[in-house]
């Protein structure tokens, strides 16, 4: 039971991934968490999500726009390290708020309260008409990848924040998802290498088996994906995107995810 759970999850997660550039690792860690302690099952999934990353890398790399991925990559590869590093600090600030809902502890933070937050105004700029037409100049995508890396770096919540600027500057549908698919791989390896020993102490409590289960389910879930790709146009992503991080910000913000 639990593979075929961990694989359907893999597989319905990777291929919405692959047009919104968020909900893999989100919908994957909470079912790891049922058959495994949390820190193995924030690194299985980590594994999961840097891999599947990689191999629509293949897919659609060719297509990336190598500007945006200079200026929105590079500095969040670095505030990736530095909020990996300031996750450390957050993790004795005591949570706002604690709840249990179906016998499971949810907590609301402030980490948690800031990203909802922000991603809740940036959805809006996909839903709203007037703020739909509006376009982001490429000189603050350094800031987008700032905050995109920094908050992925400490709670791992990093490609919703990433899809909300890259969704507004004027890229391809093509464009946009290779983009978004790089910059996913330079932040993934910046945060794991900050990760790697507690991921290397491990060692064989990791579930192998169940791991390359995600793995190619995963793949497989992008793989289809990109045959669906030429049917989907790009205002179809945008509100896709819009209402996505609305949903997604709900459920952070109130301590679901």
């Amino acid at each position: 039971m639990d593979y075929i759970l961990v694989g359907i999850v893999a597989l319905l997660g990777s291929g919405l991934t692959f047009f919104s550039g968020f909900g893999l690792g989100t919908l994957l860690m909470p079912v790891f968490a049922l058959f495994f302690p949390i820190d193995i099952a924030i690194a299985l999934t980590a594994i999961v999500h840097l891999l599947n990353n990689l191999f629509k890398l293949t897919l659609v790399g060719k297509k990336a726009s190598t500007r945006t991925v200079l200026r929105f990559g590079l500095p969040a590869i670095v505030f990736a390290l530095l909020g990996a590093y300031v996750l450390g600090t957050l993790t004795d600030i005591k949570p706002i708020y604690s709840y249990t809902l179906y016998n499971k502890l949810h907590e609301i933070t402030v980490v948690k309260i800031c990203i909802a937050a922000l991603l809740t105004f940036f959805s809006l700029f996909d839903l709203i008409p007037k703020l739909k037409r509006l376009e982001i100049d490429t000189k603050y995508l350094p800031i987008g990848g700032a905050l995109s890396g920094f908050f992925g770096g400490i709670s791992g919540h990093q490609g919703a924040l990433r899809t909300a600027f890259l969704i507004r500057a004027k890229l391809s549908k093509e464009a946009f998802i290779a983009t978004g698919v790089v910059i996913a791989c330079f932040i993934d390896i910046s945060r794991i290498s900050v990760y790697a020993k507690d991921i290397f102490k491990l060692g064989n409590q990791l579930n192998y088996k169940l791991l390359i289960t995600a793995i190619l389910m995963a793949f497989i879930g992008a793989y289809i994906g990109k045959l669906f790709l030429k049917k989907i146009t790009i205002n179809t992503i945008q509100v896709t995107v819009g209402f996505l991080l609305i949903i997604f910000s709900i459920f952070l913000g109130i301590g679901i995810l």
